[in-house]
């Protein structure tokens, strides 16, 4: 299994920005076994990490780089800072146009990348869960697939009640206007706003990409994910909601990130050789 750390100049960002990319491009097979056709692309997982969190996350938290080897499945972690992967159009940070953009076409043009929508997917935690639906669905022609484990979905209509002091910096006033744009009373009308967003889209009558949705019942944003299950229901979006013992928490993301493979549409789990897989004569 190859594990690249690579940067690339971004212009959305104006600085150059760093990525961790999985690659099984070396994966060795047991005679008899059958290799995947050497000019084959790879599916693709865009995995976005968590408040606080940094693009060595998964790696780290998970078990994806075993899991992505016996998938034949290539994942990029890109560094999404603090950002909620949003433009900030104020700041001229455009983390949006980051992930959807000139993250796809840079790593498609570096790596062995399928280039069909159908391939190619988006994920995340937490706040990376939020970023995963909320650019899955504004870029539903480039991911046919999003996955979101314990997402933040924590847009209010009227968020302008936020305190400008508290004792998490991420329940404040401030950090919500340096996500969000300095009004924060508009947010619940934007397409910020998941369920906004989604009715847009249907309107306009695009193919949703599909959704596998999971939190945990021990986790504090339950009721928010519950909530949008829901109005998904409601909405006649079909996806796939689960939900198990567990909180905010690594061991859920990994059990789950696990389910969430599954789900996706990869190839039959083929593990290679390895130090932790060797096959006696």
């Amino acid at each position: 299994m190859a594990l690249f750390n690579v940067s690339f100049m971004s212009m959305a960002l104006h600085r150059t920005v760093p990525a961790t990319v999985i690659l099984p491009t070396d994966k060795v097979y047991f005679d008899g076994q059958t290799s995947r056709p050497s000019d084959k692309p790879f599916k693709t997982l865009y995995l976005l990490h968590g408040i606080l969190g940094s693009e060595q996350d998964w790696v780290t938290g998970t078990r994806i780089q075993r899991w992505a080897e016996a998938r034949d499945l290539a994942v990029v972690m890109p560094a999404g800072e603090n950002s909620f992967y949003v433009d900030h159009d104020w700041s001229g940070e455009l983390y949006s146009q980051l992930i959807g953009e000139e993250l796809v076409d840079f790593t498609r043009k570096t790596f062995p990348l399928s280039h069909e929508r159908a391939d190619t997917y988006i994920g995340g935690l937490s706040m990376g869960g939020y970023g995963a639906l909320y650019n899955g669905l504004k870029y539903h022609q480039t991911f046919g697939a999003i996955v979101a484990l314990s997402a933040a979905i924590q847009i209010r209509d009227d968020m302008t009640h936020l305190p400008t002091n508290a004792d998490w910096f991420a329940r404040t006033r401030q950090f919500w206007q340096g996500i969000f744009g300095p009004d924060l009373s508009k947010v619940g009308a934007s397409d910020f706003n998941l369920k906004v967003l989604v009715r847009r889209l249907l309107t306009e009558k695009v193919a949703l990409p599909a959704i596998y949705q999971a939190i945990g019942e021990q986790d504090d944003l339950f009721a928010v994910n519950q909530e949008f299950d829901v109005f998904l229901t409601q909405m006649k979006v079909a996806h796939t909601y689960v939900t198990g013992p567990g909180a905010h928490e690594w061991d859920f993301w990994d059990r789950y990130l696990y389910q969430a493979l599954d789900w996706l549409p990869l190839e039959a789990q083929i593990a290679g050789a390895s130090s932790g897989n060797i096959k006696a004569k």
